[in-house]
């Protein structure tokens, strides 16, 4: 007879929770897109041409680290992102 295991949820959540999506933007013109590199190898790598893409669209990108992928980004980084950005996109890569 084989145990039940149990998958936790990286993100420490009990129970799932439904979240609504956040409303897309209309267009890229004029826009200030925030792009997080959580400091994992070659994240930079698809950064730069996500970078170049956005900017072809008229979007204007900022660029942000982590100190390390191992830990949430610290909260001041969050701030200001959330503060001087009209979206972000966090890079995973390896």
């Amino acid at each position: 007879m084989s145990e039940a295991q149990v998958l936790l949820d990286p993100t420490s959540e009990r129970k799932e929770e439904k979240r609504p999506r956040a409303p897309r933007l209309p267009d890229l013109e004029g826009r200030t897109v925030g792009l997080l590199d959580i400091s994992k190898p070659r994240g930079d790598v698809f950064l730069d041409r996500l970078a170049e893409g956005l900017a072809a669209r008229g979007a204007q990108v900022e660029r942000y680290k982590k100190p390390t992928f191992t830990k949430p980004a610290p909260i001041d980084l969050r701030h200001e992102i959330a503060v001087k950005c009209d979206a972000a996109v966090e890079a995973l890569a390896d």
